[in-house]
């Protein structure tokens, strides 16, 4: 946000750029090169110890419209200290994002700050409006989970999308049961003890920050060995020689012992298959099979990976290994006649590509006004499209007065294969 901003100018106010993560979220303003602010997408309530999570809701809709109230508040008055009904909103959000969370944030965002306008923009589409092409396979390894979406022109196929519930959650949920069962604390009283007698359950954000500074991603080869010896109830086979433990202080009093095979073999949860033959590999394979077979050589050489789970070291090295490994297999060397993957490099990093494709696109004022929903049309309709390409009216009102979508909004809204 330039320095005195609209004195002499006269021109319209630069919007506001969100990506409402599910552990975190990303604000900043449209035009920017990187968000202004990354916090947790919580709220502490006075009367509990734990906060809230925003996006973790039950269907009580007055519950979650006070939660995001109270988010949003905390957004624009703590961190981004602009007034809310001078500036348009990008939302950066997930094709899976429920209808009912969709609806009452828009709800919050009208009715409560009076935003001019939102615009609700797929996180994967807007990856790809980052590196200046048409057409890419999105993967989005994030939080909750992976979720994999191709783009070809400009438009998502949601016929091919392919999720699985691993990301950073269920890879915090197993380093926490690993730490709890092999682990070892040393305080002033004794060393070795176990960690659930002294601290109980480790808090989230200190597994989460063990992650990030002491695990990574193995390589292929390693990696089959790790998932070998792990699978193996025979015990033949051997696992490659483990990296050094780890001390990780805790609270300043107490070392935390790290086992040095934890480091290395809790990651390789990603890239498991399962009973059904599944890994986040796989899903980049079975979306290419779905995509129209003109279309396969184009997305498989343009692949882009999002995600904060993509930045842990080592991950896009292993991704790209396990895909070619998977290919040559008959299941998919049948049905997919390409074998060329590459990974594109976005200019953010992988947590970040999604709100930097917004921040492009919140900056383009003429193109943003014509493909957001306004204040005026949301008060009349009290509803937001499923597709915010406005540029028309929308489908409802066509259908009820027998006219013809024209054909941008026939794209947007089929649901044909």
């Amino acid at each position: 946000m330039p320095l005195f901003e609209g004195l002499g100018s006269g021109g319209e106010k630069t919007a506001v750029v969100l990506d409402l993560g599910a552990a975190y979220t990303k604000c900043g303003f449209a035009g920017e090169t990187g968000p202004r602010f990354i916090i947790p997408s919580e709220i502490q309530r006075p009367n509990l110890q734990q906060p809230i999570k925003v996006v973790q809701y039950n269907i009580n809709t007055e519950e979650l419209y006070s939660n995001l109230k109270e988010f949003i508040h905390i957004l624009y008055f703590r961190h981004l200290l602009v007034n809310p009904r001078d500036r348009r909103v990008v939302i950066i959000e997930s094709i899976l994002c429920p209808s009912h969370f969709r609806e009452t944030l828009a709800k919050v965002f009208f009715k409560h700050f009076e935003v001019p306008s939102v615009l609700f923009a797929p996180c994967h589409l807007m990856s790809v409006m980052t590196l200046g092409i048409n057409s890419a396979l999105v993967m989005d390894c994030g939080y909750t989970e992976t979720l994999v979406l191709p783009v070809y022109e400009g438009i998502p196929i949601l016929s091919a999308w392919e999720a699985l519930p691993l990301g950073g959650k269920a890879i915090h949920k197993e380093l926490a049961g690993f730490l709890t069962d092999q682990c070892t604390v040393d305080t002033d009283s004794g060393t070795g003890q176990n960690v659930s007698a002294v601290i109980g359950s480790i808090p989230e954000d200190v597994v989460e920050d063990i992650k990030v500074r002491t695990c990574f991603v193995s390589d292929l080869q390693r990696g089959l060995k790790i998932q070998e010896a792990k699978f193996n109830l025979e015990g033949t086979a051997e696992r490659p020689a483990p990296p050094p433990d780890v001390d990780y202080p805790l609270d300043g009093e107490k070392i935390l012992h790290i086992k040095g095979p934890i480091r290395d073999s809790v990651i390789e949860m990603l890239f498991e298959q399962d009973n059904e033959e599944k890994s986040i590999a796989t899903l980049v394979l079975d979306t290419l099979v779905k995509c129209p077979i003109d279309a396969r050589k184009t997305l498989s050489e343009n692949l882009v990976i999002i995600g904060g789970t993509a930045m842990l070291p080592g991950f896009l090295h292993r991704l790209l290994a396990e895909i070619r490994l998977l290919v040559e297999k008959p299941k998919y060397r049948d049905a997919l006649a390409t074998k060329s993957f590459r990974i594109h490099s976005p200019p953010a990093k992988p947590n970040c590509t999604a709100w930097l494709g917004g921040a492009i696109f919140g900056a383009l004022q003429d193109i943003l006004g014509s493909r957001s929903v306004s204040r005026d049309l949301y008060n009349q309709t009290g509803r937001i499209p499923d597709w915010c390409s406005l540029s028309a009216p929308p489908l409802e009102s066509l259908y009820d007065t027998g006219k013809t979508p024209p054909p941008l909004m026939k794209r947007a809204f089929s649901t044909e294969k």
